[in-house]
């Protein structure tokens, strides 16, 4: 019996955002996406190789998965054995430090933490960007949380690549959770509906690029005030592709725009605070550091604001250890 392996791997939040698949099967996106890890929203998961299991088992958050989340989890965990030539079946224990599937973005860091855990179990020794593809064909935005920092996934990439490290600006990331649950339907079937029944779905995905190439200009010239703009209008422009489908995908809630209008209302105070929503109510503001104390005590009196998170950017995809509490 192989030992087990433990990882640890954090959420990314797309600055510049992924929505839609390319044509095919490969979970590549058919738009570029720019993202940033956080280092507050974390996976720890274990996985060890048992000659004695005859099915994989997967606990995901202290329950059994079943249905499609464990098929996803066996699916990636069959890639890996195959390029191992090995056929042992395991058992995955993973846990995240936030609320699970309601847009936090806990696919990516769950995925990029079960590559890194499941191939080092096996003996894999596999590049970062190895285990970047190997998690994109899982979740694609996956395939960003192996790496620290600023990350970006062009459009049919097979995997993401770092851009800037995770201090190269002087920020962190405010979130505002507008509830505790998860969200009735996920990203893929989202992504789905929204390229079947969506008018605007065409127009998203032809004005996605240059407002990416715009978005990672900004960044790397430190431009905080052009990237907010851009990452804004990103989030706006998914959001709006989703309202127009049939019947409308609508992720926002009421308090969702209240923390919109809040932060508007920072910036008119000279704040440099930006917004985006990912599939789902929660609304992220990057904000430069200095402010962070302000716009989170802000965010935290607006109205139906259930929580409030405070991120720095963070690391890549680790190794912590053998055993589960590693």
């Amino acid at each position: 019996m192989s030992g087990g392996k433990t990882a640890i791997a954090r959420a990314n939040i797309a600055l510049i955002k992924y929505w839609g698949k390319a044509p095919g099967n490969e979970n590549l996106t058919a738009v570029p996406s720019l993202s940033l890890t956080l280092a507050a929203l974390s996976t720890r998961t274990h996985v060890r190789f048992d000659p004695a299991l005859d099915a994989d088992r997967v606990q995901l958050g202290g329950a059994l998965a079943e249905g499609r989340p464990r098929a996803r989890v066996v699916s990636l965990l069959d890639a890996l054995r195959a390029r191992a030539g090995r056929t042992e079946r395991a058992e995955v224990v993973s846990e995240n430090d936030f609320p699970t599937a309601s847009g936090l973005a806990s696919s990516a860091s769950g995925f990029a933490a079960l590559a890194l855990a499941a191939s080092a179990a096996l003996g894999l020794e596999l590049s970062p960007a190895e285990l970047s593809s190997q998690a994109r064909a899982a979740s694609a935005s996956a395939a960003r949380s192996v790496f620290g920092g600023y990350v970006e996934l062009l459009a049919g990439a097979r995997a993401a690549e770092p851009v800037a490290p995770p201090d190269f600006l002087d920020v962190a990331m405010v979130i505002a959770l507008t509830t505790l649950g998860p969200k009735a339907i996920g990203s893929t079937e989202g992504m789905r509906h929204t390229e079947v029944t969506s008018p605007y779905y065409r127009a998203w995905v032809a004005s996605a690029p240059s407002l990416f190439a715009e978005a990672r200009r900004a960044l790397l010239a430190r431009d905080l005030e052009t990237l907010g703009a851009s990452m804004e209008q990103s989030t706006l422009m998914m959001h709006a592709s989703m309202l127009a489908a049939r019947p409308a995908l609508v992720y926002l809630r009421d308090s969702t725009l209240r923390v919109m209008e809040r932060v508007r209302a920072l910036r008119s105070r000279g704040i440099a605070a930006f917004f985006t929503m990912d599939a789902g109510p929660h609304v992220k503001v990057l904000v430069e550091r200095a402010a962070v104390s302000i716009v989170a005590a802000e965010l935290g009196d607006v109205p139906g604001v259930e929580r409030v998170l405070v991120s720095e950017p963070g690391a890549g995809a680790e190794l912590v250890g053998d055993s589960p509490e590693a």
